[in-house]
């Protein structure tokens, strides 16, 4: 708090002194301009392409109210304000009955109107610049700092907010959004596209119209699986429909792993609205005096050149400055689950890791089923969560024996934990029912297993607990050097026993959660941690502030996942997305597929197995070979490249796109057929994007099954990448439904 009040103080006192009142944030391609109007209230008037002086933005600037007074003082519904409030006047009419923050003062009012103070550039040696417009309420005592930060690198704009209450008493916030802008007039037509989805078919796609006088919401109440239903992210075109490569488009996301709500609300005057932040679920977010609150960061970026420029400035932003690890190759990764479930002693464990080593794998993971002991022992989802101690009947010789045969064979080692649940029948949930969630005088809920709960991560001795059975994890097996975190259930026992503030449960719960990633990282810093819950439930920002890759879906079918990574790559890289081949049938589908194709769709992401290597035949084990082969010698593109989609799946029967080095010097393309009609498909050439038109390119195609002939005439030849983009890639994909293709391209 004290660092809060200081800064604060530090730039208020700076900015009485100013006498620029427009302040100009450059990104590498586009300019945001903020002015303080003569009611002292900070204006965004300018978000666009980049312009070298501020003053022709605000000479352009419109006013919606200004229409020869035909509609008058009825069309303006908000200024463009850079933090829109409940309750402040706009062009002194009418009040806002939005707005990113909402208040309950001390004294019981609501309405708030904040006064920018100044504004002021801090030294931040994280980011080229960052800049923070301090804002006081006219009348009560309570102080907002809002944040925008920018890169030399990318067009992402990461924008963040801090309440702090020096009233006498404590204040209510209904509403605390991490950003809350009001853009002036930008087009009179807007599409708003997001991702949705349950279990086993996360991040479908939807984009529709927003139309005049109304809002589109997305958000998540689920408190842990906050990714599910809902992605806190979202492109929205401004002005027409746009494609990958062509029109405007506003995108952003929330780093955030609670409750959480993003709006686009576009009024009658064609003003456009954006709210992201957390969602007070569970209640006005009580702020007691002398205390402050940081929202989380939420991220934007704007492209003239359609979505899929969006999706690769945010690839960019999230691999050089929110991932962990994002510059660093991720290794490939054989998880037990499929292969062998709760079934599993250290002797088989140890032959999977020979099936591995001998494919070229790097890294094997024990999933669920290693800990527990006794009556709790966790041979079923049923017992053992929060006792995070070896299995010593399945593992006599623990976890850094095992540790210990994977480094004899070459491999890393690595663990699945689940540290947010408790089972009721765990010694830990016997020591201490009451670190469990519950709801005051309710009967205790449970989950899967019908014993599972949530841990109550606002309680102090939880965190401390968690993070030490964490920590001694790593202490009695040094050589684990993967943890993949999971969490499969949500909030159903709404209630802190030790807290005394439930309705400040659904965001406190967050902080704690960071706390024990943040104790976790500092002990481990080289630890790559996996995000998963149920599946795709913790795809975000937030939790990948501390793990560098996640797992998008449970459903590993191939064809499923060309639409579920399809739609995971919009706003997440291609290195954070964790993608397994698995047996045929598969185990959640029953689809058969042939290995040539659950290889092709699980190399765009950052390729994994899931199955037991000994119940391979010698054929199959020998073709998984030689693409891991193949798989190192494109991982770099593939993993740190910029991704094109080239073609998609809705619609189709066939999806292709494609991945370039950053100097343009080496691409991998894929295709992917889908199911099929009656009808053979004749392709069209796929046209390809990013090449340097002016090199020659090697077409080479890879991932042939011994005798299998090729899906490309050209294959073999160099071509120029003018020509590739503009003529394309001829590709017949027609031996069946689940035909597929790869081509890697070498300049010459």
């Amino acid at each position: 708090m004290r660092k809060f009040v200081l800064l604060f103080l530090s730039l208020a006192a700076a900015a009485a002194g100013a006498a620029d009142d427009t302040v100009k944030l450059d990104t590498p391609t586009t300019t945001m301009t903020f002015r303080r109007d003569a009611d002292g209230v900070w204006l965004m008037p300018y978000y666009g392409a980049k312009i070298e002086d501020a003053a022709d933005a605000e000479a352009l600037e419109g006013d919606p109210c200004r229409h020869d007074g035909r509609i008058g003082a009825v069309a303006g519904q908000a200024k463009p304000a850079s933090y829109s409030v409940y309750g402040a006047k706009e062009f002194g009419i009418d009040a806002n009955k939005s707005g990113g923050l909402c208040v309950k003062h001390d004294d019981g009012t609501m309405a708030s109107e904040l006064v920018g103070l100044g504004a002021e550039w801090i030294d931040d040696k994280t980011a080229a610049k960052h800049l923070v417009l301090p804002m006081k309420d006219s009348v009560h005592d309570f102080l907002v700092l809002q944040h925008f930060r920018v890169f030399d690198d990318t067009d992402a704009v990461e924008t963040w907010t801090e309440f702090s209450n020096r009233e006498t008493g404590a204040v209510e916030l209904y509403r605390m959004d991490s950003a809350a802008l009001t853009f002036p007039l930008l087009a009179d037509e807007f599409h708003f596209m997001s991702l949705t989805g349950q279990w086993g078919c996360e991040n479908q796609i939807s984009e529709s119209e927003l139309p005049r006088g109304q809002a589109v919401v997305i958000s998540s109440r689920n408190g842990v699986r906050d990714a599910w239903f809902a992605n806190p992210a979202f492109m929205l075109s401004v002005g027409r429909r746009a494609d990958e490569c062509s029109g405007t488009v506003i995108g952003g996301v929330l780093a955030w792993s609670g409750a959480w709500s993003i709006s686009a609300h576009r009024d009658y005057a064609d003003l456009l609205e954006l709210r992201l932040g957390a969602d007070n679920a569970n209640g006005a977010y009580r702020l007691e005096p002398g205390s402050s609150v940081t929202a989380p960061k939420a991220v934007l970026v704007r492209s003239d050149r359609g979505k899929g420029a969006v999706s690769r400035e945010l690839h960019r932003w999230a691999r050089n400055h929110r991932l962990p690890h994002g510059r660093e190759l991720r290794d490939i990764v054989l998880n037990s689950w499929e292969g062998a479930y709760f079934d599993f002693d250290e002797r088989r464990l140890v032959r999977m890791m020979d099936g591995l080593a001998e494919m070229g794998g790097e890294m094997f993971v024990v999933d669920d089923g290693w800990f527990g002991n006794g009556r709790y022992a966790r041979d079923n989802d049923r017992n053992g969560l929060g006792d995070w101690r070896v299995n010593a009947r399945k593992l006599p010789r623990g976890l850094g024996h095992l540790a210990g045969e994977a480094k004899s064979r070459g491999l890393k080692f690595g663990l699945w934990v689940e540290p947010e649940m408790v089972n009721v029948t765990s010694e830990l949930y016997t020591r201490h029912p009451e670190w469990a969630m519950r709801c005051k005088g309710r009967p205790l809920g449970t989950g899967r297993g019908g014993t599972q709960c949530v841990l109550d991560f606002t309680n102090p001795d939880v965190v401390d607990n968690i993070s030490s059975q964490l920590g001694a994890i790593l202490d009695a097996a040094p050589g684990i050097s993967y943890f993949k975190w999971d969490a499969n259930a949500n909030f159903f026992n709404v209630g802190s026993p030790t807290s005394g503030r439930d309705q400040n449960l659904y965001f406190d719960y967050t902080a704690g959660l960071y706390e024990v990633l943040k104790r976790l990282r500092a002990k481990r810093p080289d630890l790559i941690v996996q995000a998963c819950s149920s599946g795709g439930g913790r795809m975000e920002y937030g939790f990948l502030g501390y793990a560098d890759e996640f797992w998008p879906s449970d459903d590993t079918d191939a064809r499923e996942r060309v639409f579920i990574q399809w739609g995971a790559g919009m706003f997440y890289p291609a290195n954070a997305i964790a993608a397994h081949v698995t047996v045929s049938p598969n185990h959640q589908t029953m689809r058969e597929t042939p290995l040539k194709y659950r290889f092709d769709v699980a190399m765009s992401a950052r390729l994994g197995l899931e199955l037991d290597p000994r119940k391979m035949s010698a054929e199959d084990t020998g073709f998984a070979k030689r693409c891991i082969a193949v798989y190192k010698s494109i991982r770099p593109v593939v993993q740190q490249g910029e991704l094109y989609r080239l073609v998609s799946p809705y619609g189709r029967t066939y999806a292709a796109q494609m991945h370039v080095s950053t100097d343009c010097r080496r691409a991998v393309v894929f295709v992917w057929g889908l199911n099929r009609g009656p009808c053979k498909d004749f392709i069209p050439p796929v046209r390809l994007d990013g090449l340097a038109p002016d090199l020659r390119y090697r077409v080479t195609e890879v991932n042939l099954p011994d005798g299998a002939g090729g899906h490309c005439g050209a294959s073999g030849s160099a071509v120029s990448g003018q020509a590739l983009m503009a003529a394309g890639l001829p590709v017949y994909i027609g031996k069946g439904d689940y035909d597929s293709a790869v081509f890697v391209l070498e300049a010459q």
